[in-house]
């Protein structure tokens, strides 16, 4: 299980969905707490942004502090990877049922923010039937570039880097409160993705 501490270093994890299903598989490993957590919540960026709602939001202290998270990176012109895994997270948010948007939230930020509008990023929500609790965000590109290197999703090759759909097949599922964050392949099972969240979640019985 990774700590904000490794999340924050960018250990170049999105290369490769593999690499994100050992993350996965790595979960019930980790039993130890970072019970210094003040630290390394100060490393997130907490810049305003913009969600598809028009809403202004800061990212550690309105969409992270204390809460399950699931955050992913996608633009709505994008027809590789993105649709698939904007189809599988669907599926998720209607596993979670009442969770969703309570105990656990979903973020999408976009990798084109010069691009995607508010209004874009409403209407791709709209035409994929989102329901509440998963927010699609835009900031400035300046943010969203310090954001997308901040979770870890990044590639040490510049050229593969470059790739924007490189960047749209994983997710970074965390739960702040007690500093414990991971990775999983968004292009892989919504129970694989569930089961992720799971256990990162402390509400949830382990091994049940």
């Amino acid at each position: 299980m990774n700590t904000r501490r490794d999340l924050l270093a960018g250990a170049g994890l999105i290369g490769a969905a593999t690499l994100g299903w050992a993350a996965w598989r790595s979960i019930g490993e980790a039993t130890k707490h970072n019970r210094d957590t003040a630290t390394s919540r100060s490393r997130l960026p907490n810049p305003s942004l913009l969600t598809h709602e028009g809403k202004t939001v800061r990212f550690y202290d309105d969409l992270i502090r204390g809460k399950v998270v699931a955050i992913n990176m996608m633009y709505t012109s994008c027809t590789g990877t993105c649709p698939t895994a904007t189809a599988n997270l669907l599926q998720v948010q209607k596993m979670l049922g009442k969770r969703i948007g309570r105990e656990v939230f979903m973020y999408s930020i976009t990798l084109q923010p010069e691009l995607d509008t508010p209004q874009a990023l409403k209407d791709y929500a709209e035409r994929n039937k989102v329901a509440p609790g998963w927010l699609f965000l835009t900031g400035s590109p300046a943010d969203i570039e310090h954001l997308r290197r901040s979770l870890g999703f990044y590639d040490p090759d510049p050229q593969v880097d470059s790739d924007k759909a490189t960047h749209s097949g994983m997710l970074r599922i965390g739960n702040d409160a007690f500093d414990r964050w991971t990775m999983a392949p968004a292009l892989g099972a919504p129970e694989q993705i569930l089961a992720t969240i799971d256990h990162v979640d402390e509400d949830v019985p382990q091994g049940a």
